[in-house]
């Protein structure tokens, strides 16, 4: 953290270490010759018809087997939880009774009475599921793919795999990949945590001592932490398949927090504190000495966050006697200041996250005296307040640049939530208290 003036910059550097510290009939019934349609471009959104600027209906509908009631429903939330999708019949809502009654047939009169522009089926196989989408319209099936899944119904890996063909989904009806096969890390009482981003199987990964600011390898294999040793903070990187966790050996002594490794995954980017201040430094994750790219002259340097490029970095800075986002090279020439002064009412804007598509940055703010989450353009400097309720704080952004994880007290205690920047729809992720420090993956599609 940054301290606002110079007068309490000890103050509020002892502030920041305490708080870091603290989802069918078989389609050959419906379809003999679709045998081998499974080879069908997965890139190509299929064509359906629906108004422009609206979220296509789409029916998921009852999947037979012992556990196809948890494909259905994992299925449909998934798309749900993307945002681009009005996905009917949802429990509650009342085209689900409808849709009940039908069980696993398929009624096309049906489903376009209840709004619906497409229906995913599912049938579970002995080796995974067998996706199908209808074109309700069309009265015909557009597209078809078979998905793997591990042994061991219901199992983290088995979600994980499950959650690949949701995304799949998506991305044939809305063009854009989908989100469902992530997770996100977070810290509660000084441990590192791991859960699905659709707030399943959640657990712990950190070994034994306090952790903070978790952070992902491009692979999504492996990750890196702060770990409070002997002689200080020194940052870990851990592979999640297991093995112990590796020290970052420049970072052995003093104050190494935040890291961010760079999106080709050969450095790592993280803060170093010495008495005269805090520094970015930049090293190789296979060894050697690290180097400075920040100047700070005294100032407190952190929490870095590379471009998608790997190019630039933007980092929270007090060099102006108070905290402000900067973005500089990675070499850490060619430093501007990010964040204007002239919104809010207190200068303090730190914890920068650069979205995955390179185009906004999102970064927290005290406004009238709460920190809320924001997002600026990298291009031309526009600034969208996010959160309005409660204190909210540390963004982070899902692979599709459109949905943010973030800390919040709006229940009362901090927990973690996940907001679709366009709509402005928030859910809950984590349901124990005191989680923050959230960092979101890329699609784990090859993840072990």
């Amino acid at each position: 953290m940054i301290v606002s003036t110079s007068a309490n910059r000890t103050r509020a550097r002892a502030a920041c270490v305490t708080a870091l510290v603290s989802a069918l009939l078989a389609v050959a019934l419906l379809l003999p010759t679709i045998a081998g349609a499974q080879d069908t471009s997965r890139a190509v959104r299929i064509g359906l018809t629906y108004q422009p600027g609206t979220k296509p209906g789409v029916v998921v509908t009852a999947v037979r087997g012992p556990w196809g009631d948890s494909v259905q429903a994992i299925i449909a939330r998934d798309l749900d939880y993307g945002d681009r999708i009005d996905v009917i019949g949802l429990p509650g809502t009342p085209a689900a009774g409808s849709l009940q009654n039908l069980g696993v047939g398929v009624s096309y009169p049906l489903w376009k009475s209840l709004g619906a522009v497409a229906a995913v089926q599912a049938t579970l196989t002995s080796s995974g599921v067998h996706v199908a989408v209808h074109d309700v319209t069309g009265r015909k099936i557009v597209q078809v793919a078979d998905f793997p899944l591990p042994s061991g119904a219901g199992s983290a890996d088995w979600r994980l795999a499950l959650h690949a063909a949701s995304d799949e989904v998506e991305q044939w009806i809305t063009g854009i990949h989908g989100i469902a096969q992530t997770r996100i890390l977070f810290v509660r009482s000084g441990h590192i945590f791991i859960v699905d981003s659709d707030g399943a199987d959640e657990r712990q990964v950190s070994d034994a001592g306090l952790s903070l600011s978790p952070a992902w390898s491009p692979d999504g294999h492996t990750i890196s932490y702060s770990v409070l040793g002997a002689r200080g903070w020194y940052i870990v990187v851990r592979d999640l398949a297991g093995g112990p966790a590796r020290t970052l050996p420049s970072t052995t002594v003093g104050l190494n927090t935040t890291p961010a490794v760079a999106p080709a995954g050969g450095s790592i980017a993280y803060a170093h504190a010495e008495e005269a201040g805090t520094d970015v430094m930049l090293a190789d994750l296979a060894g050697g000495a690290p180097r400075r790219v920040t100047v700070g002259r005294g100032s407190d340097n952190t929490t870095p966050s590379f471009s998608p490029d790997g190019r630039r970095i933007a980092f929270t800075s007090g060099r102006a006697g108070h905290p402000e986002v900067y973005i500089m090279d990675a070499d850490g020439s060619n430093t501007e200041l990010l964040t204007p002064f002239n919104f809010g009412d207190q200068n303090y804007r730190s914890n920068p996250d650069w979205s995955p598509d390179g185009q906004r940055i999102a970064f927290e703010s005290q406004i009238a005296g709460s920190f809320q989450i924001m997002s600026i353009s990298v291009r031309d400097r526009s600034v969208k307040q996010l959160t309005s309720e409660g204190i909210n704080e540390d963004p982070s952004w899902a692979p599709d640049a459109r949905h943010l994880v973030f800390t919040s007290s709006r229940t009362g205690v901090k927990q973690l939530w996940i907001l679709d920047s366009e709509s402005g729809r928030a859910r809950q992720l984590t349901h124990a208290g005191g989680a923050r420090l959230a960092a979101w993956s890329r699609s784990l599609g090859h993840a072990r």
